[in-house]
């Protein structure tokens, strides 16, 4: 039975990750702060047929973070994978975030993946074994408005990857690292993220349901020798548009993210946010938002992803017989040429036309010019 780690368990989609491990028969070690979403999120990985051990911890304590990762090895055994999802954030203009809010958002969505990939690595390195995923996202690549601590925390985690990994190629390791991109997700972020916003926060559509992401993840570990994966068509769309056409890309979302990112509700100015304390310490959220009945349950693009072998071997099958089908047709042009031309012209056609269509060859020399 595989070990896995799942940071930011308690909710949204590290919550759909766990439940998902569970389901494979994996015993999983759920950290994160909140004890009732803990509690809960250690129900569903149990109903689903899995071993749990839920674990109350702040990623951004290195400390704390070891402590957990040593009685997750006593208690479970040997860790086989470690899964990076804890995030938080601030729903803000750049202008309006304290300086302590946002050294808070890198400490857990940055420094978290980072104390997180340190503790996995002092465990699976000794062993030459083990696989660390990055839950990343499609700001990894694309920065937006009224997420300049988020964003910036996924740009500084696309680069961490891409350095750690290159050293444990070098090293010849046998321990996995990919990353995993995801699109915008209907996750609880959007009702406890600390917000600044007059109206209520969501995310930008299209919007996907956190199972979508917990596939992923689960096909990533299953398959750790690609550096990284992307989820959902907005999300290639964005990386893509970004790379090409990054500057019209500045305006267009200067014109519309503002807006994309708001409901036409209000916000309550009771709203709870878990930037400094969780949230979900006494009420359980769940792994949904709000946004259940605009969400996209599946995604094609990751479908596609996954069977790459299978497409490319279809794709190369119907190149195939249609070049055969083309050749074909042609064939049959050129024949119905030459007999449309032997009905107009019979003495022409045997007296210059070459054999394939039905003349003959003349014996009288060709006619070279002076030598």
């Amino acid at each position: 039975m595989d070990v896995v780690v799942v940071t930011g368990a308690s909710g949204g989609t590290g919550r759909a990750i766990a439940r998902r491990f569970g389901e494979k028969g994996a015993a999983v070690a759920l950290l994160a702060r909140g004890q009732a979403g803990l509690e809960a999120a250690a129900d569903d990985v149990r109903a689903a047929g899995g071993r749990t051990l839920a674990l109350p911890v702040d990623v951004a304590d290195a400390g704390a973070l070891a402590q957990a990762a040593g009685q997750v090895e006593i208690e479970l055994g040997p860790i086989d994978t470690w899964v990076n999802v804890a995030m938080t954030s601030v729903l803000a203009p750049f202008t309006k975030i304290e300086p302590e809010e946002f050294e808070r958002v890198t400490d857990v969505t940055y420094l978290g993946y980072v104390y997180g990939t340190k503790v996995a690595l002092d465990r699976m390195l000794p062993r030459d074994r083990g696989t660390i995923v990055q839950v990343g996202s499609a700001l990894a690549y694309r920065g937006i408005p009224l997420q300049s601590a988020y964003c910036g925390a996924k740009h500084a985690l696309r680069g961490f990857h891409e350095s750690l990994r290159c050293e444990l190629l070098h090293e010849g390791s046998h321990v996995n690292l990919t990353m995993v991109h995801l699109p915008a997700m209907n996750t609880p972020q959007f009702d406890w993220a600390l917000t600044r916003l007059p109206h209520h926060a969501q995310p930008v559509p299209p919007i996907y349901q956190p199972e979508v992401g917990a596939r992923a993840v689960l096909h990533a570990a299953a398959h750790p020798g690609r550096r990284e994966y992307w989820v959902g068509r907005s999300t290639v769309g964005t990386i893509v548009a970004n790379k090409f056409a990054g500057g019209l890309l500045d305006r267009y979302l200067a014109r519309t993210a503002f807006a994309s990112q708001q409901t036409d509700q209000p916000l309550d100015p009771d709203a709870p946010a878990n930037l400094w304390e969780p949230v979900d310490d006494v009420e359980d959220y769940g792994a949904h938002g709000e946004f259940d009945g605009k969400s996209i349950t599946r995604s094609y693009q990751m479908w596609a992803s996954r069977h790459r072998y299978l497409l490319g071997a279809a794709t190369g099958a119907a190149t195939g017989a249609l070049a055969s089908v083309w050749g074909v047709a042609r064939c049959r042009r050129r024949s119905a040429a030459a007999d449309r031309l032997r009905a107009a012209a019979p003495d022409v056609v045997r007296r210059y036309a070459p054999a394939r269509l039905g003349g003959r060859r003349s014996s009288r020399p060709r006619w070279h010019p002076a030598r």
